[in-house]
């Protein structure tokens, strides 16, 4: 059965899902834009009965603290996730990023890679190959620009109702199988006071990740994770040319391509879930 708790860290009221065993393998599981740990529900069940999964949300997204006054950065939520697993207690973890938990996951993997078990990247990129203009021209655009209209722009590229949905259904085979309330809540919370601001935000500070690649792929070369890859191959935000690097630096690397889209888990949670399970290193 799933808890839902939260606790304080760093001042902010952090909310978290935890399922299973903690004597098991711990795997954190880090969401993406502008999502929350909702995004795991279905893959929590589906684990719970061999590893210890914790999914935070971090601040500005899902049921946590959403400070106007706080400093949206990654370096910011990594700080808060770090602090987060030190204060509930768990040492030793595995890691699941999907987009933005890349940045976060692979920042505590660099800062700590003693403590990272296992990786399981589900579109999330640490490679300039995935991301092509053709969708990141106008996030370049803001980073080269932070302007009033630039800031504008991507806030409607990016947070419309219509851009929430397709976030969703891009990529996938049979959209009816997609569950709306993901893009709904995701708009509900949006609405709160300054959240797209602390949105745009991170857009523009998800130019830094890109300073840091280097960085994290000396990590994978020289620490080795074991890694499983779980990509949706026809997402148009982090495609499948992102994926194929990670083949490159790591020798221990389960690599799958998943006719979907940018949130795998929404139509193949079972089969994630069953390649975690056959995966696992721990």
């Amino acid at each position: 059965m799933t808890h839902y708790r939260t606790i304080m860290i760093d001042g902010l009221e952090i909310f978290y899902r935890q399922a299973g065993d903690p004597e098991r393998p711990t795997l954190l599981l880090l969401h993406g834009f502008p999502a929350s740990s909702f995004m795991y529900r279905e893959l929590i069940t589906l684990l719970e009965d061999e590893f210890h999964v914790v999914a935070p949300d971090y601040p500005g997204f899902g049921h946590s603290a959403a400070p106007t006054n706080f400093s949206y950065t990654f370096d910011r939520l990594a700080d808060v996730i770090e602090h987060f697993t030190e204060a509930i207690g768990i040492t030793k973890y595995g890691l699941y990023m999907q987009d933005f938990g890349g940045p976060v996951g692979f920042r505590l993997a660099h800062r700590h890679p003693e403590r990272v078990t296992f990786l399981v990247v589900q579109n999330a990129n640490a490679y300039e190959e995935g991301l092509p203009d053709s969708f990141w021209g106008q996030a370049r655009e803001l980073w080269k620009d932070p302007s009033d209209e630039n800031r504008a722009k991507i806030a409607e590229a990016a947070m419309s109702s219509e851009a929430l949905r397709w976030n969703y259904i891009h990529g996938v085979t049979d959209p009816a199988r997609i569950n709306p309330d993901s893009w709904l809540l995701q708009e509900a919370l949006l609405n709160r006071e300054g959240n797209k601001e602390a949105m745009v935000d991170l857009l523009y500070d998800y130019r830094t990740n890109l300073e840091l690649y280097p960085q994290w792929q000396e990590y994978f070369r020289t620490n080795q994770p074991p890694t499983l890859v779980v990509w949706g191959q026809n997402d148009i935000i982090f495609p499948a040319e992102g994926a194929h690097p990670f083949a490159k630096d790591l020798k221990q690397i389960d690599f799958n391509l998943l006719d979907t889209g940018h949130f795998a888990l929404e139509d193949h949670s079972a089969e994630i879930a069953a390649h975690i399970k056959r995966f696992n290193p721990s």
